[in-house]
């Protein structure tokens, strides 16, 4: 049995989501929570807000043991991004794009 959390649309870039990922990737959740809450990404504040959703639908819609869990998998995809302009010299405009991310989490209990 596996509980599910996403966070879609985030205004982060999927390449700073993921290095934060793979630090937690495996982990238990309270080692994993204990990561983000000490690790200074930008990632980490909507990356904690995500892993205590995930916990809460695990014990509150699939009844698992929250001391089992662990990150079982977790992924990030590209959103859409959003084009801005930069005005530039001589007239000119410079293209400056705010990507955003899809984040899913998936936490399974460990098989003891």
């Amino acid at each position: 049995m596996e509980a599910k959390a996403y966070l879609k649309y985030a205004r982060i870039s999927p390449r700073k989501v993921s290095v934060v990922l793979d630090l937690i990737r495996n982990k238990p959740v309270d080692l994993a929570m204990a990561i983000l809450k000490h690790t200074p990404k930008a990632a980490c504040e909507d990356l904690q807000k995500l892993l205590k959703s995930a916990i809460a639908n695990a014990e509150n819609n699939h009844d698992m043991d929250v001391s089992k869990l662990y990150v079982a998998e977790c992924s990030v995809s590209q959103g859409p991004i959003l084009k801005r302009i930069r005005p530039r010299a001589q007239g000119r405009a410079f293209r400056i794009d705010k990507k955003t991310s899809h984040i899913t989490l998936v936490l399974k209990e460990m098989e003891n």
